[in-house]
């Protein structure tokens, strides 16, 4: 059997001791967007599902269709930030966008929504829009320009 005993030897001494520091470093360094990638996921979430859950396939298939494809694309948009925060730097904005269209497109793609429709979206939208703004400004803070 091999030796496991550690025999006053801390990692200091390690041989590879800069090459793991210099991982971490990369491995956290794109984190601090990630802070938003579960919201942002959930709201996508929530906005492709809505037509079902509020009941407007029937009335509003237009708009059916619109929010389960811009539900899929803010949810996909969240799982980027979970795999790859460090090139999602670029498409903090494009959340910021895809919020402000969630709200109008209420009234542009629908054919005279509910109240019930109407306020949904509304509520979508501006979180979208808020949590696009949390992560343009955690990576103006980290130092990475977005696109």
């Amino acid at each position: 059997m091999s030796n496991l005993s550690h025999t006053g030897r801390d990692m200091a001494s390690h041989p590879d001791v800069s090459e793991m520091r210099d991982r971490y470093a990369r491995m956290l360094g794109g984190r601090d967007v990630a802070l938003v990638d579960a919201p942002v996921f959930l709201v996508g979430l929530y906005c492709a599902i809505s037509p079902w859950v509020l009941h407007f396939t029937t009335s509003q298939p237009a708009l059916t269709t619109h929010n389960l494809i811009m539900g899929i694309a803010i949810a996909a948009l969240g799982l980027g930030f979970t795999v790859m925060p460090e090139r999602m730097y670029g498409l903090s904005w494009a959340i910021c966008a895809m919020g402000a269209w969630t709200i109008v497109s209420t009234w542009i793609v629908g054919s005279s929504p509910g109240l019930g429709v109407v306020i949904s979206n509304i509520i979508i939208g501006g979180l979208t829009v808020l949590l696009g703004l949390v992560c343009v400004g955690a990576s103006m803070k980290s130092g990475k320009r977005p696109v």
